[in-house]
């Protein structure tokens, strides 16, 4: 969240100070600062948009504890029991029923390159050991938090969420699932 408030500043803060260096000096500095004039606007505003995951991120952390899981299953193709946008998925088993597997999807392509180069079926086994071991937080029946661990194995990094969208059946609900409030929900 700090790096988002970070680049947030800089970006407008780079684009004013530039703006005001390009008014006192000669009229062909402009065009040397034009590539940040017409870019740091764009930047900003995709800046924006990494606040709305972080604050999620931190909602859920705050709601569920870190899992260290190994040998989740994953895939770079789409599920068949999703529907929509899916760029990869994982597979958690459903805290009511261990044996079922529910699948969580990167719902949006922003920040997950990193995800999707170890995820391909072509990626180098050195790729896909970085993620054989995951931490996961949140219930798989609605979404949560997947991250790579650190070097060390102590700490989690490259945060993303992660949704659940799977196809709802006629007549099914949640209680179905046996989720409610009281054991537990990710915003």
């Amino acid at each position: 969240m700090g790096m988002n408030v970070v680049g947030l500043i800089g970006w407008i803060a780079g684009w004013i100070a530039l703006l005001g260096i390009s008014t006192y000096t000669p009229n062909w500095v402009v065009w040397i600062f034009m590539p940040y004039f017409i870019y740091g606007p764009y930047r900003a505003t995709v800046q924006l948009r990494y606040f709305r995951p972080a604050l999620r991120i931190l909602r859920i952390l705050r709601t569920y504890p870190w899992q260290v899981l190994r040998d989740v299953p994953r895939d770079l193709a789409d599920h068949p029991d999703v529907q929509g946008n899916q760029y990869g998925w994982f597979a958690f088993s459903n805290p009511a029923c261990p044996e079922q597997l529910l699948p969580l999807v990167f719902p949006q392509h922003m920040r997950v390159n990193w995800w999707m180069r170890r995820l391909a079926p072509r990626a180098k086994p050195k790729l896909k050991a970085q993620i054989e071991v995951v931490w996961f937080a949140g219930d798989p029946r609605f979404g949560g938090i997947i991250a790579a661990p650190t070097a060390s194995g102590r700490a989690p990094r490259r945060l993303h969420v992660l949704r659940q969208q799977m196809l709802a059946e006629e007549g099914s609900r949640f209680s179905g699932w046996e989720a409610s409030p009281e054991k537990g929900y990710a915003p």
